[in-house]
């Protein structure tokens, strides 16, 4: 797409943010569906052709197989416009690809002969299920998870790289116990790791049974051949999981486990995004200039945190597809109804916009840099946080009331150094209480915190 013609696209996919899913356009785009129909009817052709219990199909020799195996694997947008002009007339799909595949087989004699067998035993929904399964495999394994597992590790590197660098929390807005900066990337991390495995994890069912999922026309023709074997064995040569138990459709209950998955994996890193953005906002990262750039059109210091918020506007559009997708599709009238047709088409809009998403976070995180210095003042600040771990060993030493005392000494004061002592002296800890909490300050009370950013996930 020329740039000229990018900036009269409808959708911000196709226009402004072209580039950043062009992998995903020979995927889920219309060109892929029909180039995963096609391969699954050259498939199925291949298949019955190996079935020596099929007489009447005989077996092809290779250059012939290997001629059908071209046409699914070399298919191009010549062939896919040959397809859609053929569509043109017969305003049916599904139809166009079972005729295009008759005019190649007309170019080889032997598979001229055999043309009829192209979609046999067929309904056009055995057709239509493999090529999504097939899309929606090869949308989430070679991009998706591709995405994923970078934004993983670049959030997991900067746990391992700051694991020990101490930093205030906050609960509520309010400061809290210490962390460091790498245990809160890991908590991200890892929590971005278990829905990534739990979609990687997730099988892509499909059918291949006939109009309504009993083998009806196929026991019609061949009544003593296994066909629910046959079916299965076929699935699986396409990579895909056999679910034998349809209607005219696969129920698609598998489709809303990946939208949901993808959705639970938006929501960690949208949550991630907001974070991050907070943390710009107190100065806890910087954010290296790109000389040329403009941050705002009016000031210009700015340098405004935009690939988190673009990130952030990215997933709220997807997870409203995956969402309405997810909750539609399973829903179907008795044995089908053709409105998740329409639906299905914008599985590719939902994966464009987490790629987008996925693809500014990355390019926000790479072009921050931690603060130290702002982190140490910050808990330098904040040595009320040592309340807690005060009132905590109060009690081991049976101590009255550690918390109200606690409360009463600290509320309303500004604490140091130097006060900290104070208020232990005026606490009339025990000297062996005092000498546990002399020398504790806010950065050196992080806990665990180090050890948990530099674990594994597993």
């Amino acid at each position: 797409m020329s740039q000229l013609d990018s900036i009269f696209a409808i959708t911000a996919i196709d226009g402004r943010y072209r580039s950043k899913v062009e992998n995903l356009a020979y995927i889920t785009s219309e060109f892929g569906l029909i180039k995963y129909r096609t391969e699954v009817e050259c498939q199925w052709v291949l298949f019955l052709s190996d079935c020596e219990e099929i007489p009447e199909i005989p077996s092809l020799d290779k250059e012939d197989r290997a001629f059908v195996a071209a046409i699914a694997a070399n298919f191009d947008a010549v062939g896919a416009t040959r397809i859609k002009e053929i569509e043109a007339t017969t305003n049916h799909d599904v139809k166009a690809v079972e005729y295009y595949l008759k005019e190649q087989f007309a170019l080889r004699p032997n598979l001229q002969a055999i043309n009829e067998w192209v979609h046999f035993g067929c309904t056009s929904e055995d057709i239509n299920n493999t090529a999504y399964g097939l899309m929606v495999k090869a949308g989430v394994e070679d991009v998706l998870l591709v995405h994923m597992d970078q934004l993983i590790k670049v959030i997991d590197d900067l746990a391992q790289q700051y694991a020990e660098l101490p930093m205030l929390s906050r609960t509520h807005g309010q400061t809290a116990s210490p962390t460091t900066l790498g245990k809160e990337m890991k908590n991200v991390a890892a929590r971005l790791y278990r829905q990534r495995q739990q979609l990687a994890a997730v099988e892509i069912l499909a059918k291949f049974n006939g109009a309504v999922g009993n083998f009806n026309a196929h026991l019609s023709a061949y009544p003593n051949l296994p066909w629910a074997d046959l079916s299965a064995q076929f699935i699986q040569r396409l990579g895909l999981v056999n679910n034998p138990w349809t209607t005219q459709i696969e129920p698609h209950d598998y489709l809303a486990e990946v939208f949901h998955c993808i959705m639970r994996f938006n929501q960690i890193v949208l949550d991630f995004d907001r974070d991050i953005w907070s943390y710009i906002s107190i100065n806890y990262f910087k954010q290296r200039k790109v000389e040329g750039e403009t941050g705002s059109s009016t000031m210009p210091h700015k340098i405004n945190p935009i690939d988190f918020e673009n990130s952030e506007g990215n997933i709220g559009l997807a997870n409203a597809l995956l969402d309405h997708m997810a909750s539609k599709l399973p829903v179907s009238r008795w044995q089908r109804d053709l409105s998740d047709s329409t639906v299905l088409r914008n599985i590719g809009s939902a994966f464009a916009h987490c790629g987008i998403a996925y693809q500014a976070t990355l390019k926000g995180l790479s072009r921050l840099d931690v603060n130290p210095a702002a982190i140490a003042a910050d808990l330098d600040d904040s040595w009320e946080v040592l309340a807690e771990p005060v009132q905590t060993v109060m009690r081991k030493y049976g101590m009255n009331e550690p918390y109200e005392q606690l409360k009463a000494v600290t509320r309303g004061r500004s604490l140091n150094a130097e006060l900290f002592l104070e208020i232990l002296e005026e606490l009339k800890l025990p000297e062996a209480a005092q000498a546990e909490l002399r020398d504790l300050r806010p950065e050196t009370y992080i806990g665990i915190a180090s050890e948990l950013a530099k674990r594994d996930f597993e």
